[in-house]
């Protein structure tokens, strides 16, 4: 008899949690990716200089002959954050682009959750920052750009 009754509380239980999945969940999945998404990038305050279009240039094509694509996209996230999610996180100014390129050259954790950013110590300061200043250069307003 004992026995019985334990089944029966299970039984109830079981049935009380699957009535609680109703369709409901779905509408909470979505504002948990959605705040997810607002976590995940964290835009940083701050003001934008002006970027040269040919450093900007000079930046993309040192990351297309790099390892960058390995974990980066341009516009998706994969290992590592996508190029367009880091130019909307960080204002275009001289301190974070000399942060950035300190970030490329040595790596780091953290910053965009539990990824690695691997070192590039072989990389010059100079050419980690055009790198940088082409992935700022991807702002959703693009007016950044100066001839």
């Amino acid at each position: 008899m004992i026995r019985l009754q334990k089944y029966l509380l299970l039984v109830v239980a079981l049935g009380s949690y699957c009535l609680s999945c109703s369709s409901e969940p779905e509408k909470r999945s979505t504002v948990a990716t959605t705040n997810r998404r607002a976590d995940y990038i964290r835009q940083i305050p701050g003001s934008n200089d002006s970027i040269p279009f040919k450093e900007a240039q000079r930046g993309e094509v040192l990351i297309a002959y790099s390892d960058c694509h390995t974990c980066h996209t341009r516009d998706k996230r994969a290992k590592g954050p996508a190029f367009t999610d880091i130019a909307e996180r960080y204002p275009v100014n001289r301190n974070h682009i000399e942060y950035l390129a300190h970030r490329i050259i040595n790596g780091g954790y953290g910053a965009w959750g539990r990824p690695v950013m691997s070192p590039h110590p072989n990389l010059s300061r100079e050419d980690a920052e055009l790198m940088v200043k082409y992935i700022l250069s991807l702002k959703a307003d693009g007016a950044l750009l100066v001839p």
